[in-house]
Order: C-alpha cells, then sequence, then structure tokens
C-alpha cells in the first residue's frame, strides 16, 4: 500500500460532474454559481455518415446527423465503457480550450452515479478517478441525493427560508435516459429500501418511436437523432390516452396530428413541426414529411404501463406509491408532500398533471400529495452539487480524500462511501406533524 505524503496540495476548487447516460452536467461550484455556469455535453462518441468523428461536445459542430451512429459508455446508468468514457472526460477535463480545464490534484470531485450499482463497477471508477486522473478528493453518491441540498422548501412556497442543509424529506423521481427510478431521500441519504425502477426511460421511449414510425410510414431505424428530436418537440403525457385514440381514429383533422418535416442537412439542418393543414398552404410537396398522431403520446403512456413493451414492471404511479409505503410510517406524509421531477423526461407535458391525478386517489386520506418541477429538471441534481461543494463542513464530512485512498485502499473506499449513503432513520416530530394535515389539492 502506498502511504500518503506528509504534505497534500490545497484543495482549491470543487468540480461537480453529474455523469448521465445521455448528458454529462459539469462545472465548478462557488458562491456566484447559477445555472448557466453549467456545461452540458453529450456523452457520446458519434460517427456521421461521411465517416466523421465526434467526441462529446464536438458533436455541436455536426453538420449531418443523418444515419448518425452513437456509441455511449453508460448502458442502464452505469459506465461500462471506460475507453469511451475517458475519452470524452479527457476532452472536458484536460483540453486547453475546456471551460472546465482544471489541476485534478487540486480539486474534489462530486460525482453522480446510478442508485445500488454493482461493486466491481464502483471499483473501476475509483481506481479511475485516483490513479488515472489524480483528484485531490472525491464523493460519489446518486444524483437523487445531491438534489436535497437544493431549496426544496422554496419549490413549493417561494417564501420558504433559504435551506443552508439538505433537506429532511425529498421523493426523487429520476425520469432519466437510462431508466426511471423513485428514491426516498431522508435527512439527505437515500432510503435503500425504498428505491424502486422501471427500466423505461428516454432511449426507451425513442426506440418506440423508430419502430412505430419504421411499420406505418417510413423506415426510421437508423435516424435516432432525428426521431429523438421530434419526441422532445411534440411528444406528451395524455390525461385521457382512450379519449384521444378515439378522436385520432374518428377525426381525420384534429388538434393532436401533427406534421414534422424531415431535415434533408442541405437545404433543411433542423426538421419543422407544424399542423397538417399548413403543408397545404405552404404547397412544398418535395419535403419529406411524418404524419405524428396518436405517437405523440402512445410513447410516454410507457411510462405508466410499461408492459404494452413486454416489462414486467409496475408503472410510475404504482412504484411512487410502494416507495413511500416502504419507508417508516412517519415519513410517508413528508415525502408525498415532497416529490420533486427531475430527468429529461420530466420536462414532457402533462407529466405532473398526470401523476397528481392518479396519485391523490391513491393516497391516504390524511396524505397530502405535492409534486413540483425545478426550472430546469436537467441540472436540479448539479445545482444540489453545487450547493454542497459550498458547504464546506458538509463537504468536509462527505469526501474522501487521495491521501485515504492510498492509505487504506479500495476496500476500505467501498465501505466508506457505502457509510455515506446508508440513511439515518429516527422518528421525526415533523413528519408526525405533517401527518396530521388533511389532504388538499396541490397548489
Amino acid at each position: 500500500m502506498v502511504k500518503a505524503s506528509a504534505s497534500q496540495p490545497r484543495l482549491s476548487n470543487v468540480l461537480v460532474l453529474d455523469n448521465g447516460a445521455s448528458t454529462i452536467k459539469a462545472g465548478f461550484a462557488t458562491r456566484n454559481t447559477d445555472l448557466s455556469d453549467c456545461s452540458v455535453v453529450p456523452n457520446c462518441i458519434a460517427r456521421s455518415r461521411d465517416r466523421r468523428l465526434y467526441i462529446g461536445k464536438q458533436l455541436e459542430n455536426c453538420k449531418d446527423f443523418g444515419s448518425i451512429v452513437f456509441r455511449q459508455p453508460v448502458e442502464k446508468g452505469y459506465i461500462v465503457n471506460w475507453e469511451s468514457q475517458k475519452e470524452i472526460w479527457d476532452r472536458l477535463l484536460l483540453d486547453d480550450d475546456s471551460p472546465l480545464k482544471c489541476d485534478p490534484k487540486t480539486t474534489t470531485l462530486i460525482l453522480t452515479e446510478a442508485p445500488n450499482a454493482p461493486t466491481p463497477l464502483q471499483t473501476n471508477v475509483d481506481q479511475i478517478i485516483f490513479e488515472e486522473y489524480e483528484f485531490g478528493a472525491y464523493y460519489r453518491c446518486p444524483a437523487s441525493q445531491l438534489i436535497s441540498w437544493n431549496n426544496i422548501g422554496q419549490l413549493f412556497d417561494p417564501g420558504t427560508p433559504t435551506q443552508h442543509n439538505a433537506a429532511e424529506c425529498v421523493l426523487a423521481v429520476d425520469c432519466g435516459y437510462s431508466f426511471t427510478q423513485v428514491i426516498p431521500v431522508i435527512n439527505g441519504r437515500p432510503y435503500q429500501a425504498g428505491i424502486r425502477r422501471i427500466d423505461v426511460g428516454g432511449k426507451v421511449l425513442t426506440n418506440y418511436l423508430k419502430e412505430m414510425f419504421s411499420v406505418r410510414q417510413l423506415n426510421m431505424m437508423d435516424e435516432t437523432y432525428i426521431v429523438n428530436e421530434i419526441k422532445e418537440s411534440c411528444c406528451y403525457v395524455s390525461s385521457d390516452p382512450k379519449r384521444e385514440l378515439d378522436i385520432c381514429k374518428r377525426k381525420k383533422q384534429n388538434d393532436i396530428v401533427k406534421e414534422y418535416v424531415l431535415p434533408d442537412y442541405k437545404n433543411l439542418h433542423k426538421g419543422i413541426l407544424r399542423d397538417v393543414a399548413e403543408r397545404h398552404h405552404l404547397g412544398k410537396d418535395m419535403e419529406q414529411t411524418l404524419v405524428v398522431g396518436n405517437e405523440r403520446f402512445m410513447a410516454p403512456e410507457l411510462l405508466f404501463h410499461p408492459g404494452d413493451v413486454g416489462y414486467r414492471q409496475a408503472g410510475l404511479t404504482e412504484i411512487i406509491m410502494k416507495s413511500a409505503e416502504s419507508v417508516p410510517e412517519e415519513y410517508r406524509a413528508l415525502l408525498l408532500a415532497n416529490i420533486v421531477l427531475i430527468g429529461g423526461n420530466a420536462l414532457l407535458k402533462g407529466l405532473k398533471e398526470r401523476l397528481e391525478a392518479e396519485l391523490i386517489p391513491m393516497a391516504p386520506e390524511n396524505h397530502m400529495v405535492r409534486i413540483s418541477i425545478p426550472e430546469d429538471p436537467i441540472k436540479f441534481a448539479w445545482q444540489g452539487g453545487v450547493a454542497l461543494g459550498n458547504n464546506k463542513t458538509a463537504l468536509e464530512q462527505h469526501r474522501v480524500t487521495r491521501a485515504d485512498y492510498q492509505e487504506h485502499g479500495t476496500t476500505w473506499l467501498a465501505k466508506r462511501m457505502l457509510g455515506q449513503q446508508a440513511p439515518t432513520v429516527q422518528t421525526a416530530g415533523s413528519a408526525a406533524m405533517a401527518s396530521n394535515k388533511r389532504r388538499r389539492s396541490p397548489g
């Protein structure tokens, strides 16, 4: 075992890196840091049809996304391809022209991971951080754990005093690219017995759309990027999918059906969503288009009915209730009153309203159901990491220095990180008081 040296470099920077499967959200934690300081970088290596290679942020320079092929280092929330991941991180952290270029030896890294990651994968991460990059200190935790460091109370009541420590109870609903997870966070730590997951995320929704378009209209199986743009521009969660399906069948012209003009990357570099009637008005018969009808709401419906594509799992509403019911009774009222939606799919219109409509009848009569979506649900975990990074006392308690790692080794580090994530559950008087409140409509 390598013995730590007596003099250690001063840790002057805190870098927060939310390493998502679709995008990396990264930036330094300072007192003046805001959302605009967060760099959002595609977490992929892409090869275009003209054989050009784009790594991470370089994807912004791509002019032709037709049939582009992606290689992503994160699968099902876990880093499984370190050759690709390290290439992306190198461009992000070490390139001279990167705004995040830093000296790892003087930097504390706060890194997110998926909950319940296999130990060998966690060990790989620890070794890369301390042995390859040589970061001075490091804290690894689920993204949902970081959101509790945000001002959760102000999401529901703007007049709530500023929060300086982790929120007492948050029910984080992470609607991400690889999966959708519900995680109770109690006193700043995930409650393991309450974690629930369905294997439906943004990737599954995009693939489902590709299949529907390919069977019904044009072969879009190689057009992942374009179909993902269609999903982001026009998909929504329906409050009554059966009624809207009937509308699409019975009425040829309705407010649901739209038309998407596909880019040709010569005259049109980005697709255009428009009403079907506009095609005749503009008279552009040479355009290649897709008619987007019930696909707009049937793809997101997989979040509520995963069985439609073969997943033997409960839907989002059911797993939220199961998660809340699995925690000690004195915390359930607070969790249901502090549900926070994060991740890219939280941007789907109608998701919050659909969850409220289904959860309120399922919740106990004396429990209030409140759901909030942050200003930017994609950056919200990163924002919480910045708040933790600015709390020097809390950060000192959570982080592990490279000197400690060199002295004690990987096994000790794994136990230390696990201990940081183990919840401390005690009887909470405020939770008991909250359970006596009568349920009322969210507002």
